[in-house]
């Protein structure tokens, strides 16, 4: 069966003064139904662009989408007009941003803000507007949801603000969510209660998940496969439980081993060591070879390709030729 999301060759540049920054470079992968994706990484790999990507939301002028294809249910959404794209956001796709506080609007109500999918979309179910409304944020947990509809975004915590704008994702039941790191700064109880409600609100509605996240916790916990990212390319994929008892490529194996351990009497922290590199200035082999411990002569000269390692599985590295 083929997959609800295939990314292929994906390649998004900014063309700025200093030169072109190569954020999305090549990027490949799918999604199935029913299935939760988590893409890891440091800061500035190109996981969140990845995802205004495949919303066709790449700042303008000076991003662009330069190659590759985004299949999604079997349509590319590359070759779709704007206003087409327009009826695919939020009843087909959704995306949770990053902080909630900054993507809701401090001069509506939470009832306006939540009524506005609904109200785009246009779904003939027959249900009045507020009892659509109260529904959805009934499904996210919110209390006394008819009195809260009346409310600012400012007298919200920061859960609730995140349980707001998961309410908006999910309002007209898109088939994909796309979470650009859904629980950043939120303490260790909320996010728990974020991830539960994630959960359970994909089982009860058959969604598939993009989670973007630089927390390997959130991902041992909620996804079914992984692909890491390292600037602006996918070094390696796999099934969770793979990469966590077998990563192949060594970027995957040093993201693991700077993870806090509980219990381990360590001095200190494990951590890469470098910086990633300038993307407007790559150089001909592997971008993290700098960065490698392992590295050899062939990663400073020969860009790696990927290598299957097992069903479906691949790592983009040149040890596994070796």
């Amino acid at each position: 069966m083929a997959a609800l999301l295939s990314v292929e060759d994906l390649k998004t540049y900014f063309y700025t003064k200093r030169g072109v920054v190569r954020a999305v470079d090549g990027v490949s992968f799918t999604v199935d139904e029913g299935e939760t994706l988590g893409v890891v990484g440091e800061s500035g790999c190109g996981k969140s662009i990845t995802a205004l990507s495949i919303l066709r939301l790449v700042p303008q002028p000076a991003g662009k989408i330069v190659g590759g294809r985004i299949i999604f249910d079997g349509e590319d959404l590359l070759t779709k007009s704007e206003g087409e794209m327009r009826d695919i956001r939020g009843s087909k796709i959704s995306m949770v941003l990053q902080d909630p506080l900054t993507s809701l609007n401090p001069v509506f109500s939470i009832g306006d803000q939540v009524a506005q999918p609904f109200r785009h979309h246009h779904q003939d179910d027959h249900l009045p507007l507020r009892e659509k409304i109260l529904d959805v944020l009934r499904r996210v947990r919110i209390p006394t949801p008819e009195v809260m509809v009346r409310s600012y975004p400012h007298q919200f915590s920061g859960g609730m603000r995140q349980r707001i704008v998961t309410a908006m994702a999910l309002a007209c039941r898109p088939r994909l969510i796309i979470a650009d790191e859904p629980t950043t700064a939120l303490d260790v109880t909320i996010q728990a209660q974020i991830l539960k409600l994630l959960k359970e609100t994909q089982r009860e509605l058959g969604l598939a998940f993009i989670l973007i996240t630089h927390d390997l916790g959130i991902v041992a916990r909620v996804c079914d496969r992984v692909a890491v990212m390292y600037a602006g390319k996918v070094v390696e994929s796999a099934r969770v439980e793979d990469i966590y008892e077998r990563p192949m490529h060594p970027y995957t194996k040093a993201l693991l081993n700077s993870v806090p351990q509980l219990g381990a009497r360590k001095k200190r922290l494990n951590a890469i060591e470098g910086q990633p590199p300038s993307l407007t200035d790559l150089g001909p082999g592997c971008r993290f070879a700098p960065r490698c411990p392992e590295r050899f002569d062939k990663c400073q000269t020969d860009m790696p390709v990927p290598i299957s390692t097992g069903d479906g599985e691949y790592a983009a590295c040149w040890l596994l030729d070796k």
